[in-house]
């Protein structure tokens, strides 16, 4: 695929997987740090992974919501990779 091509992807598709990525990335960090340092409840504890796990979804959705969530960042991490250009061969600096 063109670089360039793939750029355009890569910034059509950035701004819906953010959101989501965003949203369970920051709650499980969230969880994490009001449990263990600041001794949150165990009821408010429940309520940010029922947004971390998509549960606001419903069951059928959730599914699709931990799925594309992933697939999502997992799209986003390789175009990024692949647009940095760190594993593009180089050329000698001999040669032109």
């Amino acid at each position: 695929m063109d670089i360039k091509a793939l750029r355009k992807l890569h910034r059509k598709f950035a701004p819906i997987v953010f959101l989501p990525i965003f949203l369970t990335a920051f709650t499980g960090v969230f969880y994490r740090v009001a449990r263990s340092w600041f001794g949150a409840s165990d009821e408010f504890g429940e309520m940010i992974l029922f947004i971390h796990q998509g549960e606001f979804l419903g069951k059928d959705l959730r599914v699709f919501y931990v799925l594309l969530n992933g697939l999502g960042l997992i799209a986003m991490v390789i175009s990024g990779i692949v647009m940095s250009g760190i594993f593009r061969r180089r050329k000698p600096l001999n040669e032109e």
